[in-house]
Formats: structure tokens, C-alpha cells, sequence
């Protein structure tokens, strides 16, 4: 057993050791007898057994450092300073508990502490972990941010490209892996041919540690150098801290078939409380008297809690759907002006560039990553001259990781700082997909508010320029279907400028998609500072006839067939949502109730796509308006192919929408 650091320790210091590891052991203790007696809803996965490796870490962390913890998260959670109460409260389901009953067992959170909760998605954590390093770094707060993890998160994705991100930008990190040699039941000998996990380090260049997991003292001074490297500015360090749960994966399932009862009774003998209170006694730190006074108090703590929680109430369903989205809706600013003709013109990516530079110069928090969006001012010039003005710390080119470096925002979202994600093609999103359905739009839900998301996520969509299948996805009916987020997809340049600074100040999950047929689009953009609120769509064109809805580049085609119609005696009008999540559907209807008709373009497939939800909703609430059924003109549904002739007949045209229009004024 280690004992130089101990050695330095005051004799307090040693005893709030014991006393960090007995409050995780009693308490995981108490939660495995309500699990036994029912009084628990879900899954439960206990700590006992690795006490030490989250005693020793966070006994060098203050409540401005932050951890991301993993499903096995108890200890975690309570070493950083959350109190048994909340977590037992938690685990059964109460109000009362560090999530309000949201989360159970897998999804604690205490962010006013700095613990930044704990997922039950494997390998999140780590990239989680880089963000809220990527934050510390930004606003020189001297912080530090933690990823605790086990050894099945090493062979995940996460892992490489959280660790590779945190090596190459210098983060302030420490990656605390767990290595209780399987991973749910299999083998880490059988999922790796590497299982010496700290010597992974050396192909990212960071340090990389191992220690006895159960040897408090040998991991308090492995992360006390960690920690002080982090903290000086000397980069990430990996910590492989081999230990063993000594109870199932989780309680209720079965321990047996792929470890042996001898294996786990050799590892109870190394149980790390009993290693540590002979140490304790040996060396005369303590006398037996102060150690188990120390046990009786956190036996009356915990059964106090157990008692706490018990008596506490279950959630009101009323609040189930609140903090799916911030409470401020709308971020405050001065509305757009009426525009006017003979103003100044912009492209639409040159407006956009004009809101990101504008909210970059009022907000030290706004930071930009992507690939090549750096010197070389992004595939689309998304970012052009931004780089000599805010510098590499803003202006952050990553390397091709976009689940990396996606999470990595979402994680610095969550510890203050306002991240904007340059995708360059939507596309790319894919590999970002599971974080950000797990993770960016559940964050703030789960933690009952506490933990804000102010993330924009902007790419290019669209079928255009023969990019082919891989770089002219839409997808945004995905997103719509996700409570969190909200999907902006703007159609000219003033609102791409009102529209993004809005998304920039927004406290939500922001995707903001830029159709690739408009970036060089030339318009009208008003001077100056102005928002556009979500949720609110524009009267492109008035009139009486049919109404028309486009999506981004498609309302630009149906202003263009609006046009047509009008020589042959037909008014339409064009409504344009700006936004589909919120969706103004209260526009839509109060046109459909004028005209009578109702035509939906949109470029993106007809499947389960956003005409099939405004249809849906206007049958719903306007259908003794509508003189004939809904229309909808729409992509068809095949991947977007790369020669001229095929790529034009899989997206609508001018042509197309007139004939619908024509069609529908017939029935």
C-alpha cells in the first residue's frame, strides 16, 4: 500500500478517507436492502468494492470542478458531496432526490457541486468530461473536470476520441478508468488484446497510470499529480485504477458463469475499507474507538436517510414535461426592423457571419468548433476572418471526430460556456446522432432544469451541386421528433442573421440548418442587433387562393411558383415556418381558414416528414376550413444521387409545385 502521500496528510485528512468510503459502503448497503424489499423501480448498480478510486480522486476536487460519472455512479456522486439523502431519495423515485425522481439509480445529479451527473449510456462521460475542460480552459477558472469510467468504455469510440481531443487541445482533464475486468459480464481478456489500459496513453501522448484500485492511498497520490498537472496547465492524464465490484453487475441478476465464487471471494479479501482502517490502525493514524465512532455516525446518517427518503413524496405528474426546453423561451433583443428597399444586401452566409461575429464580440463564452472552420474560414466561409479576431481558443478546427467533438460541446454547454458545432454538412451529424439523442437534449430535462444547454448545432442540407448521397441529407423530421430541441431552418438572409443570434442566446439544443441552394442567396439584411423569436413564421407572400408552406430553400420555389400562378388568376399565399420545432401552426391555420386549401412543400421525404405533421394538425384543428384535402410536394424517397439528371428528378422544382397547386384548386 502507498503511504508517502498519506504520510502528509493531517491526521483529519486520513480519517475523512475512511469516513468517504464507509458513507459509499453503508449507503450502497441500504440501497441493496430496498432493492430487496421492492421498494425500488429500476436497475441498480452498486459501488461496493471500488470505494477507494472515487474516494481517492475527488478528495483533491473543489465544487468548481466538475464530474461526469458512468451507470455505476453512487460512489461518484456521493465522494464529490452529494448527500445520501438525495441519492437514496433518488434511487426510490422521490421529489426529494438530487434529480426530483427523474433519473433513478443511472442519472444523478448535483451540478451546484460540480457533479455533472451520471449516464447510463456507456462512454459519454469521457468526451462529457473533455467539454467541461474545454469550459475550465476557456474562462481560466482553474478548474478541473473529471471522467469516471469502466474498462467496457475503452473499447467504445468515446473513449479514443475524448481522450485524443483532450490530448491534442490540452484540457484540463482527468480520465479515471475503473478496470473491474468485465464489462457487464464479459471478460476484459476477451474484448481486447490490450487489457493493460494505462498503456494505451502513450499512442495520444498523456500520461497514463496504473494503480491498485483498492488502495485508497495509491490512488489519492496518482490523481493529487493528476490533478495538479490539469490544473497548471500541463494537459489530460489517464488513471487505470484496477479494482473488482464484489456484487453483481447489477442487483437482481445473476453472478455466476463468467466469474467464479473463488474469484470474487479472493478480491472481498482485498476489500479496500478493511486495507485502509489496518493501515490506519498500524501506523497509529487511528485508534479503534475514533474509527468506529466514525462507523456509528454514518450508520445513523445513512439510516437517517433511508428514513428521509422514505417519507418523501413522489414527483407531481404535472411536472413531467417541464425543463424539456428552458423556461426563458425567448432570449431578449430587440425585434427585426420592417426591411426596406434600397438598404444594404447581403449573402445569406454572409449574414449569418455577420450574427456569429456579432455575438462572438458581446459574449466571451461563444466558442466555434469544427473542421477547417479555423485560418480557413470553414468549407461554406461560415467562419471567414473570425480566427485573427478571436483566436484558436474560439475558433477551435477539430479533428475529423464529430462524435468527439460534438460531445465534448455538449459537455462544455453544460459547465458555461455556449459552444456553436460547424458540421459543414449535416450528414456528419450521424456519427453524433447517439450523444446527442442521449445526452445535448436530455441534460437539462434530467437535471430538472439545473444544467443549461446552450449549444448550436449548424450544417448545410439540402440536394444540390451533385454532392451525392453522403452530403445532402435534410433529416430535421428526426429532430423534430426529439423533445429538446429546436430545428431552425431559415430561407433568407435576414432571417439566417436574426435567426442565428437568436439560436446563439438560446438556452437550448439549436439546430440550425442552412440549405446549400441558398448560401450565396442575396437579400436585404437589416444594420445592427435584432432577433427573430422561434416558433413565429412569416407571410412571405399574401393571398386568397391556396396557401402554400415551404421549407428553407423551398420557399424560395414556391415564391417563384406563386409567381407563375398569379398569371394564370390564382393568389397564393406562401408561409414560410422559419422554424418546424416549435412550429407555428397557428399562422398555417389562420391562412388555411382564408384560403381554404393547403399545399405543403418540402424537399425532404414524405414519410413521417413535417407535411405529414402540419397536415396532421390542420385536419386536427382547422379541418372544417379546408375546401379539399391536404397537399403535400415532396422529395421522393430515395438517397440523393450524384448525376444532374437523376439529382433533379428526386427533389421538387417550380414545375412541380404550379402542377400540385393547379390539382388542388381542381378538387
Amino acid at each position: 500500500m502507498s503511504e508517502n502521500l498519506i504520510a502528509q496528510q493531517s491526521k483529519d485528512q486520513r480519517l475523512a478517507l475512511y469516513r468517504t468510503m464507509v458513507l459509499i459502503r453503508r449507503t450502497e448497503e441500504q440501497l441493496v436492502k430496498f432493492y430487496a424489499a421492492g421498494k425500488v423501480y429500476g436497475g441498480v448498480h452498486t459501488y461496493i468494492g471500488e470505494e477507494a478510486v472515487a474516494t481517492g480522486v475527488c478528495a483533491h476536487l473543489n465544487d468548481d470542478d466538475t464530474v461526469f460519472s458512468t451507470h455505476r455512479g453512487h460512489g461518484h456522486a456521493l465522494a464529490k458531496g452529494v448527500p445520501p439523502r438525495e441519492l437514496i431519495a433518488e434511487v426510490l423515485g422521490r421529489a426529494t432526490g438530487c434529480s426530483g425522481g427523474r433519473g433513478g439509480s443511472m442519472h444523478l445529479f448535483k451540478p451546484e457541486i460540480g457533479f455533472m451527473g451520471s449516464s447510463g449510456i456507456v462512454g459519454p462521460c469521457i468526451t462529457l468530461a473533455a467539454g467541461g475542460g474545454y469550459s475550465a480552459m476557456l474562462l481560466k477558472t482553474g478548474g478541473v473536470s473529471v471522467a469516471f469510467f469502466g474498462d467496457g468504455a475503452t473499447n467504445n469510440g468515446a473513449f479514443h476520441e475524448g481522450v485524443n481531443l483532450a490530448t491534442a487541445w490540452q484540457l484540463p482533464v482527468v480520465f479515471v478508468c475503473e478496470n473491474n475486468l468485465y464489462a457487464t459480464e464479459v471478460a476484459l481478456d476477451k474484448a481486447t488484446r490490450n487489457p493493460n489500459i494505462a498503456s494505451r496513453a502513450a499512442a495520444y501522448g498523456l500520461p497514463g497510470v496504473a494503480v491498485d484500485g483498492n488502495d485508497v492511498a495509491a490512488v489519492y497520490e496518482a490523481a493529487g499529480a493528476a490533478v495538479a498537472r490539469a490544473r497548471a496547465g500541463g494537459g489530460p492524464t489517464l488513471i487505470e485504477c484496477r479494482t473488482y465490484r464484489t456484487r453483481a453487475h447489477a442487483e437482481g441478476m445473476r453472478d455466476a458463469g463468467y466469474r467464479t465464487k473463488e474469484e470474487v471471494a479472493s478480491w472481498r479479501e482485498r476489500d479496500p475499507i478493511a486495507l485502509y482502517r489496518d493501515m490506519l490502525l498500524a501506523d497509529g493514524s487511528a485508534i479503534e474507538s475514533e474509527l468506529a465512532s466514525i462507523d456509528a455516525e454514518i450508520k445513523t446518517l445513512v439510516d437517517e436517510a433511508g428514513s428521509f427518503a422514505e417519507a418523501s413524496p413522489m414527483p407531481d405528474p404535472a411536472t413531467v414535461s417541464r425543463y424539456v426546453f428552458s423556461e426563458v423561451a425567448v432570449p431578449a433583443g430587440p425585434a427585426a426592423p420592417q426591411l426596406s428597399s434600397g438598404g444594404r444586401e447581403l449573402t445569406f452566409v454572409d449574414a449569418a457571419r455577420e450574427a456569429l461575429a456579432e455575438e462572438m464580440a458581446r459574449d466571451a463564452r461563444i466558442f466555434v468548433v469544427g473542421e477547417g472552420i479555423g485560418a480557413r474560414g470553414g468549407n461554406f466561409n461560415t467562419t471567414v476572418g473570425l480566427y485573427d479576431l478571436y483566436g484558436e481558443e474560439r475558433l477551435r478546427d477539430s479533428p475529423i471526430a464529430e462524435r468527439g467533438f460534438t460531445n465534448l460541446c455538449t459537455g462544455a454547454a453544460a459547465t458555461g460556456t455556449r459552444p456553436v458545432v460547424d458540421f459543414m454538412f449535416i450528414d456528419f451529424l450521424a456519427d453524433a446522432f447517439g450523444d446527442m439523442l442521449n445526452q445535448m437534449c436530455k441534460l437539462q430535462w434530467m437535471s430538472s432544469g439545473r444544467i443549461k444547454m446552450p449549444i448550436v448545432v449548424r450544417g448545410c442540407v439540402g440536394v444540390a451541386q451533385s454532392n451525392a448521397a453522403h452530403h445532402s441529407g435534410n433529416y430535421y423530421p428526426l429532430f423534430m421528433h426529439i423533445p429538446g430541441f429546436r430545428v431552425v431552418i431559415p430561407s433568407t438572409p435576414a432571417d439566417a442573421k436574426g435567426l442565428l443570434r437568436t439560436a446563439i442566446r438560446s438556452d437550448d439544443p439549436v439546430l440550425f440548418l442552412e440549405h446549400k441552394n441558398l448560401l450565396t442567396l442575396k437579400g436585404p439584411v437589416p444594420d445592427g442587433e435584432y432577433l427573430i423569436p422561434f416558433g413565429q413564421a412569416a407571410i412571405r407572400r399574401a393571398g386568397t387562393d391556396l396557401t402554400i408552406v415551404g421549407i428553407g430553400f423551398t420557399v424560395k420555389q414556391a415564391l417563384d411558383a406563386a409567381e407563375l400562378l398569379a398569371q394564370e388568376g390564382i393568389v397564393a399565399e406562401v408561409i414560410d415556418p422559419r422554424t418546424v420545432a416549435p412550429l407555428d401552426t397557428d399562422t398555417i391555420l389562420a391562412s388555411v381558414h382564408k384560403t381554404g386549401r393547403l399545399l405543403v412543400v418540402d424537399e425532404d421525404f414524405a414519410p413521417c416528414g413535417i407535411g405529414a405533421e402540419i397536415a396532421t394538425q390542420v385536419m386536427e384543428r382547422g379541418f372544417d376550413d379546408l375546401d379539399a384535402p391536404v397537399r403535400r410536394v415532396n422529395g421522393l424517397f430515395a438517397p440523393a444521387p450524384y448525376s444532374p439528371p437523376l439529382y433533379e428528378a428526386v427533389v421538387p422544382n417550380v414545375r412541380t409545385i404550379v402542377q400540385a397547386a393547379r390539382e388542388l384548386l381542381a378538387e
